[in-house]
């Protein structure tokens, strides 16, 4: 078998498990370590579709600053079993037909679908130079307005937070 191929299907079960565990867990805490096994799983997609720059920025962004936000946020609301309210019965059969319908729309769309190769060609779309090149040539307005943005939301951060 291809190595290329030995990686998807490794990393393809390692996704598919990180999902069933944020499904699956009864802990918040635990859906958490989930979600950050399927994101670094679904990193590992990106560095198969040469595509490294994504990679990476999955990483930081979701497996790191949001993970780190979501547990803090879970730690913060302090989950007790003792004074969540019972679900009524009515919510949970609807929960699963809603479910099942999803289930079958997603078949359904998936029946006429067809795979593509494995084997991609020969191409460096995904790479950090390339993005370079494209964002600072063909897109620098839009980069240069969006750099302006975050600046004014930065300082504009630091004057809410700042003391009087």
């Amino acid at each position: 078998m291809d190595l290329q191929l030995i990686f998807f299907i490794l990393l393809s079960a390692m996704a598919i498990a990180g999902a069933l565990g944020v499904i699956l867990s009864k802990s918040p805490v635990n859906s958490v370590l989930s979600l950050i096994v399927t994101f670094v799983a679904i990193s590992g997609h990106y560095l198969l579709l040469n595509a490294q720059f994504l990679a990476v920025v999955n990483l930081i962004v979701y497996a790191g600053a949001i993970m780190v936000l979501f547990l803090f946020v879970i730690m913060l609301m302090n989950l007790n079993a003792d004074i969540e309210p019972q679900k009524r019965n009515w919510l949970k059969y609807a929960g699963v037909l809603s479910g099942g319908m999803l289930l079958f729309v997603i078949v359904a769309a998936l029946r006429d679908a067809s795979m593509p190769s494995l084997q991609p060609e020969a191409t460096e779309i995904g790479l950090i130079k390339n993005l370079g090149k494209t964002l600072f040539s063909k897109y620098v307005v839009p980069f240069e307005i969006a750099s302006v943005l975050f600046l004014s939301a930065m300082i504009g951060a630091v004057v809410i937070g700042k003391k009087d």
